[in-house]
């Protein structure tokens, strides 16, 4: 099984860019894994909300295959501890998914389109984080994940 994660919009910090990329390698280790970030959408001030987001779900659309699972991290999606997280992605791997797609969206969320074509939503906090740091909270998470399905030290139960 592959694994995308599609952020959209770069990531500004040098130092946040450093850790995911730990992670991103780390994760090489366990599954194929993919990182795109889709550029900002330009002349934003002249898009209402639902505007940039379907700009935005043009752009998510197209880097997907048709036999792709997307799930989209969002504040409303279903929370796991790392364990059942850890479960999650067995489950996916056991069932023959080509590729599990994650989508991290724009400042206003995903439009209708994107919502609808998702297979699930997964949510990392009741909090509300800048979407630079949940890409990466989700990375680690996903490397936290393959070290508890191998048993690893990493994870301490």
């Amino acid at each position: 099984m592959n694994i995308k994660l599609i952020a959209v919009g770069k990531t500004d910090g040098k130092e946040l860019n450093s850790l995911i990329d730990q992670y991103v390698k780390r994760l090489g280790f366990y599954v194929n894994f993919d990182f795109e970030i889709i550029p900002d959408i330009k002349n934003v001030k002249n898009l209402s909300e639902a505007q940039q987001k379907e700009k935005e779900g043009e752009l998510i659309l197209k880097k997907l295959n048709p036999t792709d699972i997307l799930i989209l991290l969002d504040e409303n999606g279903k929370t796991f501890s790392s364990e059942v997280f850890a479960d999650y992605l067995q489950k996916h791997m056991n069932s023959g998914v080509k590729q599990l797609v994650f989508v991290i969206g724009g400042p206003y969320g995903f439009s209708d389109t994107i919502y609808k074509k998702s297979q699930g939503k997964i949510s990392l906090s009741k909090m509300t984080f800048s979407h630079q740091m949940i890409r990466l909270f989700f990375v680690e998470q996903l490397y936290r994940g393959f070290t508890i399905l191998r048993n690893e030290p990493y994870h301490h139960r």
